[in-house]
């Protein structure tokens, strides 16, 4: 998905839930559903979250400058690291309290009707927006599975907003059936245990996006597919003996470094050294396109030596 793409897709979803939070809110407080009020809180959080995927974009684009000569497109990375704190701490921990507190001070609901309603539009919305998202993640991912795509995907913005609506389509189903529980028995408690189930889901998912996005800020190389491609750029490289060898790392989302040793020829001229370095930079970001930043270092590789 293109930056704009998902920006685009970004603002789309912050407005549906403000929206989306305002009914909840409205719902709960006509009903007292406590899963109606966390489900509220979900959608505040998921606003927030939204809110600091779009900061954290517009800071990725400022100029590299001389303190941070490789710019700032990490600050994707720590935004959607902040996502998963803002769903832990706003969206589950305050679920979980609120559905302690009322664990253990039942309330009866007034005007059922009114939060399975809610519930049962919002579920309708998410489950489109989830289709829209799931569509984008296929047309990026090719191959790969939906884990895998989450697992090793390098923009955070698609991942984070599928996790999200995963979790916001399964919280919904989860306050759906504690308030229809409670319409069937008579029994507040199961509003109560919807309420907390929610909150649980909401720290898992912020656990698995939080391990995820870590890993990403600590610095993550490229995909074995892109290493394959580089090494074979490098190896049909003419004056290119081998590759000592390489490293890589994703300074943001669509910028990899490449820093690479490479043997050339014992009696090779400067001029000669420096075409060479000019053609294998060609080559790899004609096969790697997100390798803009590329070090080779030239090296004479004799049999004595390491």
């Amino acid at each position: 998905m293109s930056s704009e793409g998902s920006t685009k897709a970004i603002l789309a979803a912050l407005g549906a839930n403000i929206g989306i939070a305002i009914t909840k809110f409205f719902a709960a407080a006509v009903s007292g559903s406590a899963s109606m009020f966390a489900e509220g809180i979900h959608s505040v959080a998921d606003s927030g979250n939204q809110v600091l995927l779009i900061i954290g974009g517009k800071r990725a684009k400022r100029q590299a400058t001389s303190t941070h000569p490789f710019g700032y497109g990490r600050s994707r990375y720590i935004y959607a690291f902040m996502v998963s704190i803002v769903l832990f701490s706003v969206g589950g921990l305050f679920s979980i309290l609120e559905g302690w507190e009322k664990l253990n001070h039942p309330h009866e609901l007034e005007q059922a009707w009114l939060p399975l309603t809610v519930l049962g539009v919002a579920i309708g919305l998410e489950s489109f927006s989830l289709y829209t998202a799931l569509k984008a993640a296929k047309e990026e991912r090719g191959t790969a599975s939906l884990y895998q795509f989450i697992r090793h995907a390098k923009s955070p913005e698609l991942p984070v907003v599928l996790l999200e609506d995963m979790a916001a389509l399964l919280g919904l189903v989860l306050a759906f059936g504690g308030v229809g529980l409670t319409v069937l028995t008579g029994d507040p408690i199961w509003d109560a245990i919807g309420t907390l189930a929610i909150g649980v889901l909401l720290v898992l998912v912020a656990v698995i996006l939080g391990a995820e996005t870590s890993s990403l800020l600590v610095g993550e190389g490229a995909t074995a597919s892109d290493t394959e491609k580089i090494e074979s750029a490098l190896g049909s490289t003419r004056g290119v003996n081998s590759i000592i060898h390489m490293k890589t790392l994703y300074l943001g989302p669509e910028e990899l470094m490449v820093a690479a040793k490479i043997a050339v020829d014992v009696d090779i001229t400067g001029k000669d050294i420096a075409a060479i370095i000019d053609d294998a930079e060609a080559r790899i970001r004609a096969e790697v396109p997100t390798a803009r930043v590329i070090y080779l270092e030239p090296d004479i590789l004799l049999a004595s030596k390491n």
